[in-house]
């Protein structure tokens, strides 16, 4: 049997996460509550995601909702939890999915570099023109304003050493 996602949430009291979703031939409206165990303000929320999502129990149900969206209802638990409120948590969490154009990545660590670099991917791919697009142009051709003085670099004036 097919299930069709239409709203995942999250409850604080009992920790849990709500899915309200359609069987794929009815037209009855169902809610699905899976409770959080387990789960402390120190748990790590992409792996209690993938947990759920792999989980045998809720495997059917929870195809259509993407593993970012769970990773959020987590971390706004673990933010709760923590003793942080709503609003708190959903500015922290926006905080961690942006990046900052100023910010050294030679700097990170490997998983924090791994992390930036799938926000990036996505973004990449959400923003990216497809054949299919109503917008999209195959041949773009940009002219560039020629009014400024052109900088030069150290590196792409010839030097007198041959190689």
């Amino acid at each position: 049997m097919t299930y069709i996602a239409k709203k995942c949430g999250v409850c604080f009291q009992p920790p849990s996460i709500i899915l309200i979703y359609k069987e794929d031939n009815k037209d009855k409206t169902r809610q699905r509550i899976m409770p959080v165990r387990n789960f402390s303000k120190f748990s790590d929320c992409g792996l209690a995601a993938e947990q759920l999502k792999n989980n045998p129990r809720h495997k059917a149900y929870l195809e259509g909702v993407s593993l970012h969206q769970l990773q959020k209802l987590y971390s706004l638990l673990k933010g709760h939890l923590g003793g942080e409120s709503l609003a708190e948590s959903l500015e922290k969490f926006r905080q961690e999915e942006t990046i900052d154009p100023e910010e050294d990545m030679n700097k990170l660590d490997d998983k924090e570099l791994a992390k930036r670099k799938s926000i990036m991917d996505e973004l990449f791919e959400k923003n990216r023109k497809k054949k299919d697009d109503p917008d999209f142009v195959y041949n773009i051709e940009v002219e560039f304003p020629q009014d400024e003085q052109l900088e030069s670099c150290g590196w792409d004036v010839e030097s007198g050493e041959e190689i």
